[in-house]
Protein backbone atom coordinates (compact mmCIF):
# COMPACT_ATOMS: atom_id res chain seq x y z
CA UNK A 1 0.00 0.00 0.00
CA UNK A 2 1.36 3.35 -0.88
CA UNK A 3 2.50 5.34 2.80
CA UNK A 4 1.56 8.87 3.47
CA UNK A 5 3.89 11.36 2.10
CA UNK A 6 5.74 13.44 4.69
CA UNK A 7 7.26 15.89 2.70
CA UNK A 8 6.18 19.66 3.25
CA UNK A 9 3.18 19.76 1.16
CA UNK A 10 3.47 22.59 -2.33
CA UNK A 11 2.39 26.03 -1.36
CA UNK A 12 -1.19 25.56 -3.64
CA UNK A 13 -1.81 22.50 -1.43
CA UNK A 14 -1.37 24.95 1.85
CA UNK A 15 -2.95 27.29 0.42
CA UNK A 16 -5.78 25.12 -0.30
CA UNK A 17 -5.33 23.61 3.36
CA UNK A 18 -5.67 26.97 4.61
CA UNK A 19 -8.76 27.59 2.73
CA UNK A 20 -10.23 24.06 3.77
CA UNK A 21 -9.30 25.24 7.89
CA UNK A 22 -11.15 28.27 7.80
CA UNK A 23 -14.47 27.36 5.72
CA UNK A 24 -15.95 25.06 8.37
CA UNK A 25 -15.30 27.74 10.99
CA UNK A 26 -17.23 30.60 9.19
CA UNK A 27 -20.21 28.16 9.10
CA UNK A 28 -19.95 26.16 5.82
CA UNK A 29 -20.78 26.92 2.05
CA UNK A 30 -23.99 27.64 2.29
CA UNK A 31 -23.62 30.13 4.99
CA UNK A 32 -21.42 32.35 2.46
CA UNK A 33 -22.76 34.63 -0.11
CA UNK A 34 -20.07 36.76 -0.98
CA UNK A 35 -16.24 36.25 -1.21
CA UNK A 36 -13.81 39.18 -2.27
CA UNK A 37 -10.38 40.28 -1.10
CA UNK A 38 -7.95 43.45 -0.31
CA UNK A 39 -4.33 43.88 0.17
CA UNK A 40 -4.30 41.41 3.10
CA UNK A 41 -8.17 40.41 4.36
CA UNK A 42 -10.56 37.80 3.25
CA UNK A 43 -14.10 39.65 2.94
CA UNK A 44 -16.27 37.31 3.58
CA UNK A 45 -20.51 38.30 3.35
CA UNK A 46 -22.43 36.11 5.47
CA UNK A 47 -25.97 34.70 5.91
CA UNK A 48 -25.98 33.82 9.87
CA UNK A 49 -23.00 35.87 12.30
CA UNK A 50 -23.75 33.01 14.41
CA UNK A 51 -22.14 30.21 12.75
CA UNK A 52 -18.84 31.84 12.95
CA UNK A 53 -16.29 30.85 15.58
CA UNK A 54 -14.14 33.30 16.48
CA UNK A 55 -11.74 32.17 18.76
CA UNK A 56 -11.62 28.50 16.41
CA UNK A 57 -10.59 30.97 13.55
CA UNK A 58 -7.52 33.17 15.26
CA UNK A 59 -6.24 29.97 16.16
CA UNK A 60 -5.71 29.11 12.84
CA UNK A 61 -1.71 29.55 11.96
CA UNK A 62 -2.78 31.30 8.87
CA UNK A 63 -5.19 34.02 10.52
CA UNK A 64 -3.20 36.77 12.19
CA UNK A 65 -6.85 38.42 13.50
CA UNK A 66 -10.62 39.23 12.17
CA UNK A 67 -12.07 42.03 11.56
CA UNK A 68 -15.92 42.67 11.34
CA UNK A 69 -17.30 45.35 9.24
CA UNK A 70 -19.78 45.49 6.59
CA UNK A 71 -18.61 42.08 5.65
CA UNK A 72 -16.02 39.86 8.36
CA UNK A 73 -12.95 39.84 7.29
CA UNK A 74 -9.85 37.59 7.89
CA UNK A 75 -6.59 39.02 8.20
CA UNK A 76 -4.30 36.52 5.93
CA UNK A 77 -1.47 39.36 5.14
CA UNK A 78 -0.43 40.07 1.67
CA UNK A 79 0.41 37.77 -0.67
CA UNK A 80 -1.21 34.58 1.11
CA UNK A 81 -4.72 36.17 0.55
CA UNK A 82 -4.37 36.62 -2.70
CA UNK A 83 -3.15 33.07 -2.91
CA UNK A 84 -6.30 31.43 -0.79
CA UNK A 85 -9.12 33.42 -1.37
CA UNK A 86 -9.28 31.49 -5.32
CA UNK A 87 -9.17 28.38 -3.03
CA UNK A 88 -11.38 29.59 -0.49
CA UNK A 89 -14.17 30.21 -3.62
CA UNK A 90 -13.26 27.13 -5.33
CA UNK A 91 -14.11 25.23 -2.16
CA UNK A 92 -17.47 27.42 -1.59
CA UNK A 93 -19.01 26.59 -5.08
CA UNK A 94 -17.95 22.85 -4.69
CA UNK A 95 -19.61 22.43 -1.32
CA UNK A 96 -22.79 24.47 -1.67
CA UNK A 97 -24.59 20.89 -2.45
CA UNK A 98 -22.56 19.20 -0.41
CA UNK A 99 -23.76 17.11 2.54
CA UNK A 100 -23.22 19.46 5.86
CA UNK A 101 -19.57 19.99 7.67
CA UNK A 102 -18.15 17.89 9.86
CA UNK A 103 -18.94 18.46 14.04
CA UNK A 104 -15.39 19.06 13.83
CA UNK A 105 -12.18 20.30 12.33
CA UNK A 106 -10.25 17.67 11.24
CA UNK A 107 -6.87 19.25 11.91
CA UNK A 108 -7.40 21.86 15.01
CA UNK A 109 -10.27 19.35 16.96
CA UNK A 110 -12.68 22.60 17.51
CA UNK A 111 -16.24 22.37 16.91
CA UNK A 112 -17.69 23.74 13.55
CA UNK A 113 -21.10 23.52 14.29
CA UNK A 114 -23.57 24.86 16.64
CA UNK A 115 -22.35 28.18 19.41
CA UNK A 116 -19.35 29.95 19.14
CA UNK A 117 -16.44 29.37 22.08
CA UNK A 118 -18.06 31.49 24.73
CA UNK A 119 -15.37 34.50 24.93
CA UNK A 120 -14.32 35.82 28.52
CA UNK A 121 -14.68 39.44 29.69
CA UNK A 122 -11.86 40.87 28.25
CA UNK A 123 -12.81 39.59 24.27
CA UNK A 124 -16.02 40.31 24.78
CA UNK A 125 -15.23 44.08 25.07
CA UNK A 126 -12.65 43.94 22.34
CA UNK A 127 -16.32 42.38 20.35
CA UNK A 128 -17.86 45.03 21.91
CA UNK A 129 -16.01 47.63 20.71
CA UNK A 130 -15.91 46.15 16.90
CA UNK A 131 -19.99 46.47 16.92
CA UNK A 132 -19.83 49.45 18.28
CA UNK A 133 -17.47 50.70 16.05
CA UNK A 134 -19.23 49.17 13.16
CA UNK A 135 -22.46 50.87 13.87
CA UNK A 136 -21.01 54.11 13.99
CA UNK A 137 -19.14 53.56 10.53
CA UNK A 138 -22.33 52.78 8.92
CA UNK A 139 -22.87 56.24 7.94
CA UNK A 140 -23.82 56.98 4.31
CA UNK A 141 -20.66 59.86 4.10
CA UNK A 142 -18.30 56.59 5.58
CA UNK A 143 -20.58 54.66 3.33
CA UNK A 144 -19.80 56.38 0.56
CA UNK A 145 -16.10 56.40 1.65
CA UNK A 146 -15.76 52.61 1.78
CA UNK A 147 -17.08 52.66 -2.08
CA UNK A 148 -14.52 54.83 -3.30
CA UNK A 149 -12.07 52.90 -1.33
CA UNK A 150 -13.12 50.09 -3.08
CA UNK A 151 -12.51 52.10 -6.69
CA UNK A 152 -8.92 51.94 -5.70
CA UNK A 153 -7.95 48.92 -3.63
CA UNK A 154 -7.77 46.67 -7.02
CA UNK A 155 -5.70 48.96 -8.70
CA UNK A 156 -2.73 48.70 -5.58
CA UNK A 157 -0.94 45.39 -6.85
CA UNK A 158 -0.26 47.29 -9.89
CA UNK A 159 0.69 51.11 -8.48
CA UNK A 160 2.93 48.58 -5.95
CA UNK A 161 4.76 46.62 -8.64
CA UNK A 162 5.53 49.76 -11.24
CA UNK A 163 6.43 51.47 -7.92
CA UNK A 164 9.27 48.98 -7.37
CA UNK A 165 10.18 49.24 -10.73
CA UNK A 166 10.50 52.84 -10.80
CA UNK A 167 12.81 53.06 -8.25
CA UNK A 168 14.67 50.10 -9.39
CA UNK A 169 15.23 52.31 -12.88
CA UNK A 170 15.98 55.42 -10.83
CA UNK A 171 19.00 53.46 -9.28
CA UNK A 172 20.38 52.22 -12.42
CA UNK A 173 20.08 55.38 -13.88
CA UNK A 174 21.69 57.39 -10.76
CA UNK A 175 24.54 54.33 -10.68
CA UNK A 176 24.78 55.02 -14.93
CA UNK A 177 24.23 51.05 -14.81
CA UNK A 178 22.65 48.97 -17.86
CA UNK A 179 21.89 52.10 -20.14
CA UNK A 180 20.15 49.83 -22.70
CA UNK A 181 17.76 48.11 -20.05
CA UNK A 182 16.39 51.80 -18.00
CA UNK A 183 14.30 52.78 -21.17
CA UNK A 184 12.90 49.54 -20.67
CA UNK A 185 12.02 49.95 -17.15
CA UNK A 186 10.92 53.41 -17.22
CA UNK A 187 8.07 52.42 -20.15
CA UNK A 188 7.08 49.28 -17.76
CA UNK A 189 6.63 51.49 -14.57
CA UNK A 190 5.15 54.82 -16.51
CA UNK A 191 2.63 52.90 -18.85
CA UNK A 192 -0.32 51.82 -16.33
CA UNK A 193 0.21 55.35 -14.52
CA UNK A 194 -0.42 56.89 -18.10
CA UNK A 195 -3.48 55.21 -18.21
CA UNK A 196 -4.70 55.02 -14.79
CA UNK A 197 -7.80 57.00 -15.24
CA UNK A 198 -8.99 54.39 -17.69
CA UNK A 199 -8.84 51.81 -14.95
CA UNK A 200 -10.56 54.14 -12.36
CA UNK A 201 -13.50 54.78 -14.47
CA UNK A 202 -13.78 51.19 -14.86
CA UNK A 203 -14.08 50.27 -11.32
CA UNK A 204 -15.76 53.35 -10.27
CA UNK A 205 -19.18 52.54 -12.85
CA UNK A 206 -18.75 48.49 -11.91
CA UNK A 207 -18.94 49.66 -8.41
CA UNK A 208 -21.67 51.78 -8.63
CA UNK A 209 -24.06 49.60 -10.83
CA UNK A 210 -22.97 50.81 -14.23
CA UNK A 211 -21.31 49.31 -17.74
CA UNK A 212 -17.69 48.71 -16.39
CA UNK A 213 -16.24 49.49 -20.43
CA UNK A 214 -18.64 52.62 -20.51
CA UNK A 215 -17.09 54.23 -17.40
CA UNK A 216 -13.55 53.09 -18.62
CA UNK A 217 -14.91 54.77 -22.05
CA UNK A 218 -15.59 57.71 -20.95
CA UNK A 219 -12.49 58.12 -18.43
CA UNK A 220 -9.89 57.72 -21.47
CA UNK A 221 -11.37 60.58 -22.59
CA UNK A 222 -9.21 62.52 -20.15
CA UNK A 223 -5.65 60.61 -21.41
CA UNK A 224 -6.18 60.91 -25.09
CA UNK A 225 -3.63 63.07 -26.86
CA UNK A 226 -6.12 64.96 -28.91
CA UNK A 227 -7.72 66.65 -25.84
CA UNK A 228 -4.65 69.07 -26.22
CA UNK A 229 -6.46 71.06 -29.69
CA UNK A 230 -9.92 71.53 -27.38
CA UNK A 231 -9.81 75.14 -25.32
CA UNK A 232 -11.79 75.70 -22.28
CA UNK A 233 -12.40 79.27 -20.66
CA UNK A 234 -9.55 80.57 -23.01
CA UNK A 235 -7.23 77.42 -21.79
CA UNK A 236 -6.03 74.92 -23.98
CA UNK A 237 -6.72 70.90 -21.98
CA UNK A 238 -3.63 68.82 -21.35
CA UNK A 239 -4.01 65.27 -21.79
CA UNK A 240 -4.49 63.28 -18.73
CA UNK A 241 -5.79 66.87 -16.63
CA UNK A 242 -7.58 66.27 -13.56
CA UNK A 243 -6.44 62.69 -13.45
CA UNK A 244 -7.74 60.55 -10.82
CA UNK A 245 -10.37 62.59 -9.66
CA UNK A 246 -11.78 63.59 -13.13
CA UNK A 247 -11.74 59.77 -14.14
CA UNK A 248 -13.86 58.96 -10.66
CA UNK A 249 -16.66 62.08 -11.38
CA UNK A 250 -16.68 61.36 -15.40
CA UNK A 251 -17.40 57.86 -14.49
CA UNK A 252 -20.31 58.61 -12.06
CA UNK A 253 -21.84 60.66 -14.61
CA UNK A 254 -21.51 57.81 -16.93
CA UNK A 255 -23.73 55.95 -14.46
CA UNK A 256 -26.09 58.15 -14.28
CA UNK A 257 -26.41 58.59 -17.75
CA UNK A 258 -26.63 55.15 -18.59
CA UNK A 259 -29.30 54.79 -15.80
CA UNK A 260 -31.16 57.25 -17.15
CA UNK A 261 -31.51 56.11 -20.37
CA UNK A 262 -32.38 52.39 -19.21
CA UNK A 263 -35.56 53.34 -17.91
CA UNK A 264 -36.26 55.79 -20.65
CA UNK A 265 -35.03 54.09 -23.96
CA UNK A 266 -37.16 51.44 -25.80
CA UNK A 267 -35.43 47.97 -25.28
CA UNK A 268 -35.35 47.48 -29.01
CA UNK A 269 -33.49 50.51 -29.13
CA UNK A 270 -31.37 50.05 -25.85
CA UNK A 271 -28.19 48.59 -27.39
CA UNK A 272 -27.34 51.13 -29.81
CA UNK A 273 -28.98 54.39 -27.97
CA UNK A 274 -27.72 53.81 -24.70
CA UNK A 275 -24.03 53.56 -24.80
CA UNK A 276 -24.04 56.26 -27.15
CA UNK A 277 -25.82 58.78 -25.22
CA UNK A 278 -23.83 57.65 -22.05
CA UNK A 279 -20.31 58.40 -23.82
CA UNK A 280 -21.53 61.44 -26.04
CA UNK A 281 -23.23 63.26 -23.07
CA UNK A 282 -20.62 62.34 -20.41
CA UNK A 283 -17.57 63.29 -22.61
CA UNK A 284 -18.96 66.52 -23.39
CA UNK A 285 -19.33 67.34 -19.61
CA UNK A 286 -15.68 65.80 -18.85
CA UNK A 287 -14.44 68.02 -21.55
CA UNK A 288 -16.32 70.82 -21.03
CA UNK A 289 -16.09 70.71 -17.60
CA UNK A 290 -15.18 68.24 -15.47
CA UNK A 291 -11.36 67.92 -16.96
CA UNK A 292 -10.75 71.86 -15.51
CA UNK A 293 -12.63 71.71 -12.45
CA UNK A 294 -10.54 68.53 -11.07
CA UNK A 295 -7.64 69.85 -12.68
CA UNK A 296 -7.97 73.10 -10.29
CA UNK A 297 -8.55 70.53 -7.41
CA UNK A 298 -5.86 68.17 -8.21
CA UNK A 299 -3.23 71.28 -8.48
CA UNK A 300 -4.90 72.16 -4.85
CA UNK A 301 -4.25 69.28 -3.42
CA UNK A 302 -0.95 68.76 -4.20
CA UNK A 303 -0.21 72.88 -3.41
CA UNK A 304 -1.63 72.15 -0.09
CA UNK A 305 0.19 68.64 0.83
CA UNK A 306 3.69 70.73 -0.53
CA UNK A 307 2.95 73.57 1.78
CA UNK A 308 1.78 71.81 4.97
CA UNK A 309 4.72 69.74 5.40
CA UNK A 310 7.65 72.87 4.14
CA UNK A 311 6.19 75.29 6.24
CA UNK A 312 4.83 73.02 9.75
CA UNK A 313 6.31 70.01 9.25
CA UNK A 314 6.78 68.94 11.93
CA UNK A 315 3.76 69.74 13.40
CA UNK A 316 1.50 68.27 10.51
CA UNK A 317 3.60 64.83 10.91
CA UNK A 318 2.69 65.13 14.90
CA UNK A 319 -0.79 65.20 13.63
CA UNK A 320 -1.05 62.96 10.87
CA UNK A 321 0.84 60.38 12.46
CA UNK A 322 -0.76 60.30 15.77
CA UNK A 323 -4.62 60.75 14.49
CA UNK A 324 -3.71 57.79 11.90
CA UNK A 325 -4.88 54.77 13.77
CA UNK A 326 -8.05 56.67 15.07
CA UNK A 327 -9.02 57.83 11.31
CA UNK A 328 -8.47 54.10 10.38
CA UNK A 329 -10.99 52.97 13.64
CA UNK A 330 -13.57 55.54 12.11
CA UNK A 331 -13.07 54.67 8.91
CA UNK A 332 -12.61 57.68 7.46
CA UNK A 333 -8.53 56.97 6.60
CA UNK A 334 -10.61 55.32 3.14
CA UNK A 335 -10.33 59.21 2.35
CA UNK A 336 -6.94 59.63 1.78
CA UNK A 337 -6.80 57.26 -0.71
CA UNK A 338 -7.90 59.11 -3.95
CA UNK A 339 -5.52 61.97 -2.53
CA UNK A 340 -2.38 59.63 -1.96
CA UNK A 341 -3.22 58.33 -5.46
CA UNK A 342 -3.50 61.82 -7.46
CA UNK A 343 -0.32 62.95 -5.31
CA UNK A 344 1.66 59.78 -7.01
CA UNK A 345 0.36 60.86 -10.43
CA UNK A 346 1.68 63.93 -10.12
CA UNK A 347 5.10 64.25 -8.78
CA UNK A 348 5.27 59.99 -8.84
CA UNK A 349 4.96 59.93 -5.02
CA UNK A 350 2.77 60.45 -1.85
CA UNK A 351 4.66 62.57 0.24
CA UNK A 352 1.99 61.49 3.25
CA UNK A 353 1.99 57.75 3.47
CA UNK A 354 5.87 57.64 4.90
CA UNK A 355 4.59 59.76 8.01
CA UNK A 356 1.09 57.71 7.97
CA UNK A 357 3.14 54.83 8.43
CA UNK A 358 4.59 56.07 11.69
CA UNK A 359 1.52 54.78 13.37
CA UNK A 360 1.99 51.36 12.51
CA UNK A 361 5.76 51.94 14.38
CA UNK A 362 4.12 53.11 17.58
CA UNK A 363 1.75 50.28 17.40
CA UNK A 364 4.63 48.17 17.36
CA UNK A 365 6.23 49.76 19.85
CA UNK A 366 3.16 49.23 22.24
CA UNK A 367 3.13 45.84 21.69
CA UNK A 368 6.25 45.31 23.22
CA UNK A 369 5.86 47.23 26.18
CA UNK A 370 2.50 45.10 26.90
CA UNK A 371 4.86 42.03 25.94
CA UNK A 372 7.56 43.25 28.78
CA UNK A 373 4.82 44.27 31.30
CA UNK A 374 2.42 41.37 31.71
CA UNK A 375 5.28 38.39 31.70
CA UNK A 376 2.57 35.81 33.18
CA UNK A 377 0.08 36.43 30.91
CA UNK A 378 1.54 33.42 28.41
CA UNK A 379 -1.74 33.69 26.07
CA UNK A 380 -1.34 37.34 25.64
CA UNK A 381 2.23 37.18 24.95
CA UNK A 382 2.27 34.41 22.51
CA UNK A 383 -0.16 36.40 20.63
CA UNK A 384 1.81 39.76 20.53
CA UNK A 385 4.89 37.67 19.11
CA UNK A 386 2.70 36.02 16.64
CA UNK A 387 1.39 39.18 15.27
CA UNK A 388 4.64 41.23 15.93
CA UNK A 389 6.06 39.69 11.94
CA UNK A 390 3.38 41.53 10.50
CA UNK A 391 3.13 44.79 12.14
CA UNK A 392 6.52 44.95 11.69
CA UNK A 393 5.34 44.78 7.77
CA UNK A 394 3.03 47.65 8.60
CA UNK A 395 -0.08 44.69 8.75
CA UNK A 396 -1.64 46.29 12.14
CA UNK A 397 -5.12 44.39 12.29
CA UNK A 398 -3.42 41.74 14.42
CA UNK A 399 -2.33 44.05 17.21
CA UNK A 400 -4.99 46.98 16.97
CA UNK A 401 -7.65 44.52 17.71
CA UNK A 402 -6.22 41.56 19.67
CA UNK A 403 -3.91 43.76 22.09
CA UNK A 404 -4.40 47.89 22.11
CA UNK A 405 -7.61 48.49 21.59
CA UNK A 406 -9.24 46.08 23.77
CA UNK A 407 -6.97 46.77 26.47
CA UNK A 408 -7.52 50.59 25.89
CA UNK A 409 -4.75 53.05 27.18
CA UNK A 410 -2.10 50.98 25.34
CA UNK A 411 -4.29 52.30 21.86
CA UNK A 412 -3.66 55.26 23.25
CA UNK A 413 0.27 55.42 24.15
CA UNK A 414 0.55 53.59 20.61
CA UNK A 415 -0.80 56.87 18.50
CA UNK A 416 1.47 58.77 20.77
CA UNK A 417 4.48 56.70 19.65
CA UNK A 418 2.53 56.96 15.63
CA UNK A 419 2.93 60.98 16.35
CA UNK A 420 6.45 61.09 17.37
CA UNK A 421 7.51 59.22 14.28
CA UNK A 422 5.31 61.57 12.05
CA UNK A 423 7.23 64.77 13.88
CA UNK A 424 10.28 63.39 12.94
CA UNK A 425 9.56 62.77 9.47
CA UNK A 426 7.92 65.68 9.09
CA UNK A 427 10.52 67.49 10.53
CA UNK A 428 13.16 66.76 7.37
CA UNK A 429 10.21 67.66 5.11
CA UNK A 430 10.07 71.17 6.74
CA UNK A 431 13.85 71.46 6.40
CA UNK A 432 13.83 70.98 2.61
CA UNK A 433 14.40 67.06 2.69
CA UNK A 434 11.13 65.81 1.16
CA UNK A 435 10.41 62.24 -0.12
CA UNK A 436 7.57 59.69 0.16
CA UNK A 437 6.26 56.33 -1.50
CA UNK A 438 5.75 55.75 -5.24
CA UNK A 439 2.57 53.40 -4.37
CA UNK A 440 -0.04 52.69 -1.66
CA UNK A 441 -0.91 50.37 0.54
CA UNK A 442 2.95 49.00 2.08
CA UNK A 443 3.94 50.26 5.44
CA UNK A 444 6.39 49.33 8.13
CA UNK A 445 9.44 47.85 6.34
CA UNK A 446 7.48 46.74 3.09
CA UNK A 447 7.77 50.70 2.39
CA UNK A 448 11.94 50.71 2.01
CA UNK A 449 11.52 49.47 -1.77
CA UNK A 450 9.23 52.43 -2.68
CA UNK A 451 10.91 55.40 -1.16
CA UNK A 452 11.80 58.60 -3.50
CA UNK A 453 12.55 61.57 -2.98
CA UNK A 454 15.18 64.16 -4.25
CA UNK A 455 17.88 63.73 -2.20
CA UNK A 456 19.17 60.95 -2.64
CA UNK A 457 18.18 57.10 -1.64
CA UNK A 458 21.04 56.91 1.64
CA UNK A 459 19.17 60.03 2.95
CA UNK A 460 15.52 59.08 1.80
CA UNK A 461 16.20 55.50 3.79
CA UNK A 462 17.89 56.71 6.75
CA UNK A 463 15.28 59.54 7.46
CA UNK A 464 12.43 56.40 7.09
CA UNK A 465 14.04 54.11 9.53
CA UNK A 466 14.99 57.04 12.16
CA UNK A 467 11.13 57.61 12.03
CA UNK A 468 10.45 54.05 12.65
CA UNK A 469 12.96 54.04 15.10
CA UNK A 470 11.34 56.85 17.15
CA UNK A 471 7.77 55.38 16.50
CA UNK A 472 9.22 51.80 17.99
CA UNK A 473 10.73 53.79 21.01
CA UNK A 474 8.50 56.26 21.81
CA UNK A 475 5.19 53.82 21.64
CA UNK A 476 7.19 51.44 23.75
CA UNK A 477 8.62 54.23 26.71
CA UNK A 478 4.72 55.10 26.61
CA UNK A 479 3.37 52.34 27.10
CA UNK A 480 5.04 51.00 29.53
CA UNK A 481 5.08 53.84 31.84
CA UNK A 482 1.80 55.23 31.10
CA UNK A 483 0.00 51.91 29.53
CA UNK A 484 -1.33 50.14 32.67
CA UNK A 485 -3.42 51.14 35.83
CA UNK A 486 -2.36 49.05 39.15
CA UNK A 487 -5.34 47.50 38.57
CA UNK A 488 -4.78 46.68 34.66
CA UNK A 489 -1.51 44.96 35.98
CA UNK A 490 -3.29 43.00 38.43
CA UNK A 491 -5.74 41.03 36.47
CA UNK A 492 -3.52 41.13 33.32
CA UNK A 493 -0.73 39.59 34.86
CA UNK A 494 -1.62 36.20 34.85
CA UNK A 495 -2.21 33.58 32.29
CA UNK A 496 -6.14 33.11 31.60
CA UNK A 497 -5.98 29.69 30.02
CA UNK A 498 -3.44 27.97 31.34
CA UNK A 499 -3.01 24.26 30.74
CA UNK A 500 -4.58 21.98 33.19
CA UNK A 501 -2.27 20.25 35.34
CA UNK A 502 -2.22 18.29 38.89
CA UNK A 503 -1.47 20.40 41.92
CA UNK A 504 1.63 18.03 42.87
CA UNK A 505 3.26 18.58 38.84
CA UNK A 506 2.89 22.38 38.89
CA UNK A 507 6.47 24.58 38.91
CA UNK A 508 5.95 27.49 40.71
CA UNK A 509 9.19 28.65 39.89
CA UNK A 510 7.85 28.77 36.19
CA UNK A 511 5.87 32.32 35.56
CA UNK A 512 4.43 31.55 32.33
CA UNK A 513 1.98 28.48 31.90
CA UNK A 514 1.24 27.27 28.48
CA UNK A 515 -1.74 28.59 26.99
CA UNK A 516 -4.75 26.32 25.32
CA UNK A 517 -4.27 26.77 22.11
CA UNK A 518 -7.79 25.79 21.41
CA UNK A 519 -8.92 28.97 23.23
CA UNK A 520 -9.16 33.03 21.97
CA UNK A 521 -5.59 34.77 23.25
CA UNK A 522 -5.88 37.20 25.76
CA UNK A 523 -9.29 36.19 27.41
CA UNK A 524 -9.80 35.73 31.09
CA UNK A 525 -8.99 39.36 31.75
CA UNK A 526 -11.31 42.13 32.88
CA UNK A 527 -10.79 45.57 31.01
CA UNK A 528 -10.49 48.40 34.16
CA UNK A 529 -13.17 50.89 33.93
Amino acid sequence: MPTESTESPEPADKNRATAAAILPLVGGPDNITAVAHCMTRLRISLRDRSLVQDEALRALPAVLGVVEDETYQIVLGPGAVARVTPEFEALVDEGRSAAPPATSHPVTGHPVTGHPVTADELAAQGAALKEAQKARNATPFKLMLRRIANIFVPLIPALIGCGIIAGLNGLLMNLGRLPGVVPALAAIASGFMSLIAVFVGHNTAKEFGGTPILGGAVAAIIVFPGVAKITVLGTELRPGQGGVLGALAAALLAVYVEKRCRRLVPEALDVLVTPTLTILVSGLVTLFGLMFLAGEASAAIGTFADGLLSTGGAFAGLVLGGLFLPLVMLGLHQALIPIHTTLIEQSGHTVLLPILAMAGAGQVGAALAVHCRLPRNGSLRATIRSALPAGFLGIGEPLIYGVSLPLGRPFVTACIGGAAGGAFVGLFNQLGIAFGSTAIGPSGWALFPLLDGGSGLGVTVAIYAGGLLTGYLVGFAATYFFGFTGRMLTDLNTDPDPAPAAPAQADPADPADPADPAREPMTGAVLPR
